[in-house]
């Protein structure tokens, strides 16, 4: 059923009408929520910093995560100490607590420690965004700015900047759920948007992304990926919203694997060990940093490949033009120190 509605989802076919009421539904119940927060009857948890919110309104990954990387180094180049906090998606646990490089995704999350990884910087998960927000300040005060990955619906932690994310889907047919993929119906006030260049439908700045030049491996070993074209044996590992979409990155690089395994966006680790099963173990194994946190446990000998974004340069001048006023204002009141 999951496939079906995703293709229902580009086009009003026949599945898309059939779910239309349910929308109207949900459409409802969506905005009497909006309002309860936006009221005041529903209580919102506000930060003593700035808080930064990077989510879509499309169900599904839409690369948020890499945009939250790219967002925590831009601030850190600044001399500004940023931090993260997640839901910890797909994670069985639901305390609050401090992710780490070496956690386990089945306490955490996967995509808490592909950023606590790639960042170094404090990253928290729990069930409430602000809880996880609360317990990282109380542990780390001198944290100037807190980067929400996804929970651009999670009104329950205000937010000071909100940045909207889409991929090449733009906001499909343009219906919310279950007949179409919307979250939120868009347009929707955001500060800022970033859109694929298939996303030709949404007004916003351009993010480009691509396979980064050198694959790593769970020692820290780095190879080009020019290199792996002569492994006979490659095979292709992508547990992503749109895996197809990694292996097509891959093609441009002329990697043309034997294989290509598909599996659910947040795979469970009985999943990878299933699909390792039907492996030789004489295969080369290319991968995405997300599913290596997985798939390293049980073959650190596996290539991930990192995505790189190229975003437009005024999207970087106008966040800043955003967030620096903010930033001005905590530092009168005295909490965080002078930035860059």
């Amino acid at each position: 059923m999951g496939h079906a509605l995703q293709r229902a989802w580009l086009r009003r076919g026949a599945l898309a009408r059939v779910l239309w009421p349910l929308s109207l539904v949900f459409g409802a119940l969506s905005a009497l929520r909006r309002l309860g927060f936006r009221s005041g009857l529903i209580k919102r948890n506000r930060m003593p910093v700035p808080v930064i919110v990077v989510g879509n309104v499309v169900a599904g990954g839409s690369g948020k995560t890499p945009v939250v990387i790219a967002l925590v180094d831009h601030l850190r180049s600044r001399g500004i100490n940023a931090a993260v906090v997640s839901r910890g998606y797909g994670r069985a646990a639901t305390d609050c607590r401090q992710v780490h490089a070496t956690s386990d995704a089945r306490d955490v999350g996967d995509e808490p420690i592909l950023i606590s990884r790639a960042c170094g910087v404090p990253v928290f998960v729990a069930p409430a965004r602000a809880d996880a927000a609360r317990a990282l300040l109380a542990a780390y005060p001198q944290v100037q700015v807190v980067v929400c990955d996804d929970g651009l619906q999670h009104y329950a932690l205000a937010r000071d900047i909100e940045i909207c994310v889409f991929d090449d889907r733009g906001i499909g047919n343009g219906w919310l759920l279950p007949a179409g993929p919307l979250r939120e119906r868009w347009p929707r006030d955001a500060d800022l948007v970033l859109r694929t260049q298939g996303a030709k439908d949404i007004a916003g700045h351009l993010v480009g992304r691509h396979l980064a030049s050198a694959a790593v491996r769970a020692d820290g070993a780095k190879r080009a990926l020019g290199q792996l074209r002569s492994e006979r044996a490659l095979i292709a590992v992508a547990g992503i919203a749109r895996p197809q979409a990694f292996f097509d990155m891959l093609r441009t690089h002329q990697l043309l694997p034997v294989r290509t395994l598909a599996l659910p966006d947040h795979a469970a680790d009985c999943d990878y060990l299933s699909l390792l099963a039907g492996i030789p173990s004489g295969a080369t194994l290319v991968c995405t940093l997300k599913d290596a946190v997985k798939l390293w446990k049980h073959r650190p000998d596996a290539w991930a490949v990192p995505l790189e974004l190229d975003i437009a340069p005024e999207f970087w001048r106008e966040l800043d033009a955003l967030l620096q006023p903010l930033l001005d204002a905590k530092l009168s009141s005295g909490h965080g120190s002078q930035t860059a």
